[in-house]
């Protein structure tokens, strides 16, 4: 098994703002714009809060009927459904050339994080909250069971063609990977959750950024994921002068350029538990 540490939704180049995190510890990942998309803003679901379109418009002044690029979609009630929908996420491209040469496929497991920032009600619409820091978290997961290019998905199967890649370019590298039902690790590991899904809220165990950094990609992680005496190293992570020692664990200073980092379970067994620790966070 391998676990993807893969950057999606708003941030500083892709929607220009942070996704929000509500006074109550709520997060709603914000879907970057893509004019190509058939799927607008304001067509999809947000949470007891607000509308993604009425975040996007108050947030990053983003009007409600851009069209947005609805992946990982990753929750049945983000947006109407045919039947037999299941939880869905595309890559294209350099990022998926990447997935390929790192075999990334059936079971394993796609981490997606993003940039989060606390938000504050004003009036009738939200802003951000004045001195608080930007953050990377974890807000979803997605265990594969097919992975299937675009240009070879079977006609038969016409819930999924919403799906934004299906208006990119019909080749054997923009690739879709489709979730499990349920999820499936170590028969030890007492977990019980579906094989796709959304976080609804934002707990310690998700947060990746170092708790005393104002740099977002300054990570705070448990200290065996350190390269040492290991076969492998988080991708595009080996270049040891990025990782530091220190208490509490290993500080990592992350790259700003890549959207997919593979480890692999096999050399870093702690993993497999450090994974399944937030996942449980979905059901607590």
């Amino acid at each position: 098994m391998k676990i993807v540490l893969s950057r999606k939704g708003f941030d500083s180049s892709s929607g220009g703002v942070p996704s929000p995190i509500f006074p109550d510890g709520k997060i709603l990942s914000l879907p970057i714009p893509d004019r190509s998309s058939g799927i607008a803003y304001d067509e999809i679901a947000g949470n007891c809060w607000a509308t993604v379109g009425e975040l996007v418009q108050q947030l990053a002044g983003i009007s409600q009927t851009h069209r947005a690029h609805l992946d990982p979609d990753l929750a049945a009630q983000s947006f109407p459904r045919a039947e037999q929908w299941r939880p869905i996420f595309g890559q294209v491209d350099s990022a998926e050339s990447h997935l390929k040469n790192q075999m990334i496929g059936p079971g394993d497991v796609f981490l997606f994080f993003g940039l989060f920032r606390p938000v504050e009600k004003l009036g009738s619409g939200w802003r951000y909250i004045r001195g608080s820091k930007s953050i990377h978290a974890i807000f979803g997961w997605l265990q594969i069971a097919d992975r299937v290019a675009v240009s070879n998905w079977p006609t038969t199967d016409a819930w999924a063609q919403y799906h934004p890649h299906f208006t990119g370019a019909r080749n054997p590298n923009n690739v879709l990977y489709v979730a499990n039902d349920r999820l499936k690790l170590h028969r030890k590991i007492g977990i019980d959750l579906a094989g796709a899904g959304a976080f609804d809220s934002l707990s310690e165990r998700q947060k990746l950024t170092a708790p005393d950094s104002s740099r977002p990609g300054l990570w705070l992680l448990p200290d065996w994921f350190h390269p040492d005496n290991r076969a492998s190293v988080l991708s595009y992570h080996r270049d040891l002068s990025r990782w530091q020692r220190c208490q509490g664990g290993v500080r990592l200073s992350s790259v700003s350029r890549g959207q997919e980092f593979v480890l692999d379970c096999e050399d870093y067994p702690e993993s497999v538990e450090w994974m399944s620790s937030i996942l449980r966070c979905a059901s607590e």
